[in-house]
């Protein structure tokens, strides 16, 4: 018998309560610890497509954090989330860990349903982006109170109503180049801009468009998230820890545009990540030898960026300010 990939299905798991579901409840006891930090998030618009409204301003991004219970965090078109653990996550047997919203049902399987995407990182800090599938049609915009059918979404957090998380298997990125899938650090949330105008919309893995309610123009838009759960976690280790500035030196900042950045520690870096205030990376640079110190160009054009070095199984952020070279 030919097994079909996932792309090549016409649907997935159903909704809470149907027959199928892979929804996990927050009571559940295969939940080993939940995320214990937030190493930098950033907000996006309440509509990106008219960003006159000014950005998403509901919950604290601390609310990502702990077991689920309905204090959410609101992401906004594009808004990101970065969180840490106590202890490592690795690939077991099934779902690795859960991700909750707060999706509430309208009856059967048709739901209000904010979707983003999931990313974890390993020790090089580098992020790898779960493959969704979104199969909901792309002929109609899915209005700002309009519902979704669960069994059109595969990886894509937000699927399920609140109290029930939407697991993810480490096991669908085996085959990326780069990824340690025995010691992941951190899991970042993107909200998915559910907009059929290419301009704005996202889209899933086969480049389809990702429909969900759009645009959400309130202060509460886009993804909220809830909670993420990990199922398998390494209770001997110790995962990433947001250390304060006297760990180590960041100099100058701010800094003169295309001038040089230096960043040193009595540890050995692993690596530095260069980041825009809309979660673009601009630079990156991993370590293989035992240094302690990097040089990086600041970037040409003058704005905020976030800087965040990796070195001895901690991660360290700082806001870089970069201002015009005269």
């Amino acid at each position: 018998m030919q097994l079909l990939s996932k792309s090549s299905l016409s649907q997935y798991a159903p909704q809470v309560g149907i027959i199928g579901t892979t929804a996990i409840h927050a009571d559940s006891s295969i939940i080993r610890f939940w995320a214990s930090g937030v190493s930098k998030y950033q907000l996006g618009y309440q509509n990106i497509s008219d960003t006159s409204l000014g950005y998403v301003a509901v919950g604290l991004a601390e609310f990502g954090t702990g077991k689920a219970d309905h204090m959410t965090f609101s992401l906004g078109d594009a808004g990101s989330i970065e969180l840490i653990f106590d202890h490592e996550i690795y690939n077991g047997a099934g779902p690795d860990f859960v991700v909750f919203e707060n999706g509430f049902s309208f009856g059967k399987d048709s739901n209000f349903l904010e979707l983003a995407f999931v990313e974890v990182a390993d020790s090089s800090g580098r992020f790898f982006r779960f493959p969704a599938y979104s199969l909901t049609d792309t002929l109609n915009q899915i209005g700002p109170f309009g519902s979704l059918n669960a069994s059109k979404l595969h990886n894509l957090a937000g699927k399920y109503l609140g109290n029930y998380g939407t697991p993810f298997d480490l096991e669908d990125l085996k085959d990326l180049q780069g990824l340690d899938l025995s010691h992941i650090r951190k899991i970042k949330i993107i909200d998915a801009i559910g907009s059929l105008q290419n301009d704005y919309g996202s889209k899933d893995v086969n480049g389809r468009l990702i429909n969900d309610p759009w645009p959400t123009p309130f202060a509460s838009g886009g993804f909220d998230l809830d909670a993420v759960g990990i199922i398998h976690g390494d209770l001997n280790s110790s995962g990433i820890q947001v250390v304060n500035e006297n760990a180590l030196q960041v100099y100058p900042n701010p800094v003169r545009s295309n001038g040089i950045i230096s960043i040193e520690s009595k540890m050995q870096l692993a690596y530095y990540s260069l980041t825009d205030l809309y979660g673009n990376e601009i630079q990156r640079n991993v370590c293989s030898a035992n240094l302690n110190q990097f040089e990086l160009i600041a970037p040409a054009q003058c704005g905020i960026y976030f800087l965040e070095v990796g070195f001895g199984g901690k991660s360290f952020i700082k806001k870089i300010v970069v201002r015009p070279s005269n």
